[in-house]
């Protein structure tokens, strides 16, 4: 049985090898012989070279490994150097994709096949988009590499160092969550500006709506509003891609609430539903009134992508509203589930929905639960319809407010 698992283990390097070489040698596919530096059978040899000295290895001893591969980084130094005098185009990607290839093969046999086939896979797709990743080099602009730096640092140095607890007595100002939303809204700026910039005024921001609404739609409402006093002309398209956004709130709360409570599907999918629908067909409608220029044009000038001061301002905004709601709260108590969820509705529909379903699978009466959770999807399209109306354009603010009263009203006609 050992013997078997391990003629398995060899095996499978042996592809892994063979993947990585099937790109390589078809990369150099048009070279004479002998003026390539390896092929398809050299990387899958060397991914099973590495699987045999990882054999080796755990049978006498560890050290085996290491000294075998620093055999193999002088072999192929040594090739490498000598290819310099017959190739001109000779770069180094070859060199570490063959050393890469040496320690998947090892790694295989040490237990860890999944997470070196799927290595060997992403390595290939790296190894692969040669030509579209340079020439998505050539295009990026200065300002654009140091928004994405900007946006890595404040997500992926500064969100995890921040405490995830309530430093107040009135539970509102909760550290990580305030930046979350910062960060939320400086990604769905970043990821405007790029969907623009590559998909067109017409198509890019329907894209930020469909990918920014499975997260935030109020993100999107705010980032694409804020687009319309920039970018003269847009405003069917940022229109369309705002209530793309809100239309994919409603199906994501429908599905929140019947993962908790499945009896809810029932009560909220026609009000959801319709509502939904009707957005959906108004953003449909304002993106074929678009214009239709593929690319962005002379007259539309993207600024930065980066816009962190408009982040801080709304994660500030973000949390006086929680502040004042939460004064509200205390005010009108916790008697009435309408009032909270009203009340919740300003800034999230997540919270009251998982609340609410929660309660009512846990005794709250499920008709309860089901007009709370509408009262905070109403107010929640509501207060995005103010926020296109206070942010963006006149003509962006109205379409966009008077589409989502229309929703909010449809979904009354339909749930009620």
């Amino acid at each position: 049985m050992v013997a078997l698992e391990n003629f398995k283990l060899l095996g499978l390097a042996l592809a892994i090898g063979l993947l990585i070489g099937l790109e390589r040698g078809w990369e150099v596919r048009d070279r004479d012989e002998g003026m390539r530096v390896a092929g398809l059978r050299t990387y899958g040899l060397i991914a099973l070279l590495g699987g045999i000295w990882a054999l080796l290895a755990r049978q006498v001893d560890p050290a085996l490994l290491g000294f075998a591969f620093l055999g193999l980084t002088l072999v192929v130094l040594t090739g490498y150097s000598q290819s310099l005098n017959k190739i001109q185009d000779v770069g180094i990607t070859s060199v570490i994709a063959l050393l890469i290839t040496f320690a998947l093969g090892a790694l295989t046999v040490f237990g860890h096949s999944l997470l070196a086939a799927a290595t060997a896979v992403v390595m290939t797709l790296v190894l692969g988009f040669k030509l579209p990743l340079h020439d998505w080099l050539r295009k990026l602009e200065q300002r654009e590499l140091y928004a994405t730096l900007k946006l890595l640092l404040i997500s992926v140095v500064m969100l995890p160092i921040l405490p995830n607890r309530n430093l107040d007595p009135w539970s509102v100002f909760n550290p990580y969550q305030i930046w979350w939303m910062v960060v939320l809204i400086a990604a769905i700026s970043y990821l405007g500006y790029f969907a623009i910039k590559i998909a067109g005024n017409r198509h890019g921001p329907v894209l930020t709506g469909v990918f920014g609404g499975l997260a935030s739609s109020t993100a999107v409402t705010l980032n694409l509003a804020r687009f319309s006093k920039q970018y003269s002309g847009l405003e069917n398209a940022l229109a369309a891609g705002i209530l793309t956004a809100c239309a994919t709130m409603f199906p994501r709360t429908l599905l929140l609430a019947s993962i908790l409570n499945p009896a809810l599907f029932r009560l909220l999918l026609s009000a959801l539903l319709a509502m939904s629908l009707f957005t959906y067909l108004a953003a449909f409608v304002f993106w074929k009134c678009a214009p239709t220029q593929t690319k962005t044009d002379h007259s539309v000038v993207l600024e930065n992508p980066f816009q962190l001061v408009m982040a801080l301002k709304f994660g500030a905004l973000l949390l006086v509203i929680m502040f004042m709601a939460r004064v509200l709260q205390a005010f009108f108590g916790d008697v009435s589930a309408y009032y909270l969820a009203a009340i919740s509705g300003i800034t999230d529909v997540d919270p009251i929905t998982l609340s609410m379903s929660r309660m009512s699978r846990d005794g709250l009466a499920e008709n309860v639960a089901f007009m709370a959770i509408f009262i905070a999807v109403s107010v929640n399209s509501l207060v995005k319809g103010f926020i296109a109306l206070a942010i963006g354009d006149r003509a962006l603010g109205w379409r966009v407010a008077a589409t989502l009263a229309g929703a909010v009203g449809i979904g009354l006609l339909a749930g009620l």
